[in-house]
């Protein structure tokens, strides 16, 4: 595997929810999964009540992560997402993977959670970083213009 998709998949271990990109009855949709990285694969667990696990198994998907929400840490030296693209297919994880997950939600959209896994093989894979410099502009706590009383 080539160093980039490496620093990538690293970076997607770095935070543990991501957004599912496929198409579901001839319409796109997007799909938040927890993952995690096993064996140079990305496995997802989703709700299996939504059935986006049974569109992804057999194609090829688009699944993607960032820092956004979080911020850089200590390993970050700015704001950065990861997107890659491969197959899906349907996977039991191990129990080790199981654990690695964490805990599950309790409800998804007011019914009890049931996790379905996907197993997706990153065949084409994209890093975009924002580098974070100091500037005089104003500060994300003072967004609103500044005016000044004549």
């Amino acid at each position: 595997m080539p160093s980039e998709d490496l620093h990538a998949l690293d970076l997607l271990g770095r935070v543990a929810y991501g957004r599912l990109a496929t198409s579901m009855r001839a319409l796109p949709i997007l799909a938040v999964a927890r993952h995690i990285v096993a064996d140079g694969r990305v496995v997802l667990r989703m709700h299996e009540g939504l059935g986006y696990h049974d569109a992804c198994d057999g194609t090829v998907v688009a699944y993607g992560a960032d820092n956004y929400n979080t911020g850089p840490s200590e390993d970050d030296e700015g704001l950065w997402s990861v997107q890659f693209t491969g197959p899906a297919r349907i996977v039991r994880p191990t129990p080790g993977q199981r654990e690695r997950f964490g805990a599950a939600p309790a409800l998804v959209n007011g019914e009890p959670f049931a996790p379905a896994y996907l197993a997706v093989a990153p065949h084409f894979v994209t890093v975009h970083t924002l580098g974070l410099h100091a500037h005089s502009g104003p500060s994300r706590k003072s967004a609103e213009p500044q005016r000044s009383v004549i």
